[in-house]
């Protein structure tokens, strides 16, 4: 099973964000060394609980302290910023980490009204110039611009001898459809989101050739009561209130009761929710029924324990179980 991770940078209680970011480092390190396919960070404006608003700055430090890993922003708010200054920044990781470079590509803000606007005005009118911000920032990785092209004659400097893969991130029918069209692979966001993501994952596959991969809130410890637990303390200690007790008592609770029979070929029941968690076995067991459903080519892991070693351990079980 091809399995990778995906890192939100979190600051856990009693950590400042200097920690929360030297932990992440670590991570990226050992998950380099325990063979997962990619390690990715998201990007994320004016939240205290996350520690990463450039993801590029910290792809420079994990890049310096790995050797095979992939490793890339997921995403890059594009509706955020020019398409050559992307081209720029990454075109820079690809020439310090040849062939390892990833530029996930998303459209939501990443924060809150006021910093959106802060950080790049009319964030709504820049989302309905996505696409064509797509295909400007493609054609700078790729210098296909036309001769009489205003931005031929530039470019994102360095460019290395191989740019970086582009993935297009979302949730909807219509990020599957711009993905499709773009000819883009494609990450769906499992964890955001209870919508039919088989569904709009068959519906890309219909429409284009890219990869898949699916990105899945997982916690595993040595028993089932423990990941349990670690489950409890996730939700409700490290979300606000609010959306804590929606997600338990619509989600969680549904995962800790049902089981992940596919007899009928549907979503199983277990499925539906963000979290996946248990002993190792269990685990391993659910992120391949997971994987049947999507048929995805790849599964991305986001754990948020609040706690930075039983994090690393949660990986490490999995490692061992699944890789």
């Amino acid at each position: 099973m091809k399995l990778s991770i995906l890192d939100q940078v979190p600051v856990f209680k009693g950590a400042s964000a200097k920690e929360a970011i030297k932990a992440s480092l670590d991570l990226a390190e050992m998950a380099d060394q325990l063979g997962f396919a990619r390690y990715w960070v998201a990007e994320h404006h004016d939240m205290k609980r996350f520690a990463c608003p450039a993801p590029d700055i910290i792809l420079g430090l994990i890049g310096s302290r790995t050797e095979k890993i992939k490793i890339g922003a997921g995403a890059v708010l594009l509706p955020h910023y020019r398409p050559f200054h992307i081209a720029e920044r990454y075109n820079l990781l690809a020439t310090l980490y040849p062939r390892r470079i990833d530029v996930g590509i998303g459209r939501a803000p990443g924060g809150s009204a006021e910093a959106t606007i802060a950080l790049s005005g009319n964030f709504l009118k820049n989302v309905r110039n996505v696409s064509a911000d797509i295909d400007e920032l493609l054609a700078f990785f790729k210098q296909t611009f036309a001769k009489d092209h205003l931005y031929a004659k530039i470019a994102p400097t360095p460019v290395p001898n191989s740019p970086p893969d582009l993935w297009l991130l979302g949730t909807s029918e219509k990020s599957a459809k711009l993905a499709a069209e773009k000819d883009m692979s494609y990450v769906f966001g499992h964890f955001m989101t209870e919508k039919d993501g088989p569904a709009i994952v068959k519906q890309y596959r219909q429409q284009a050739k890219g990869k898949v991969i699916v990105a899945v809130s997982v916690i595993c410890a040595e028993t089932y009561e423990q990941a349990k637990k670690l489950t409890e303390i996730a939700l409700f200690e490290n979300i606000e209130l609010e959306e804590a007790e929606e997600h338990y008592s619509t989600a969680t609770q549904r995962t800790m009761e049902s089981n992940v029979s596919n007899k009928d070929g549907a979503l199983p029941e277990k499925l539906k929710t963000p979290f996946i968690f248990g002993n190792p076995l269990q685990v391993y067991e659910q992120l391949q029924a997971l994987q049947a459903i999507y048929q995805a080519d790849e599964i991305m892991i986001l754990t948020n324990i609040p706690d930075y070693e039983i994090r690393k351990n949660s990986y490490q079980l999995i490692a061992q179980t699944c890789l």
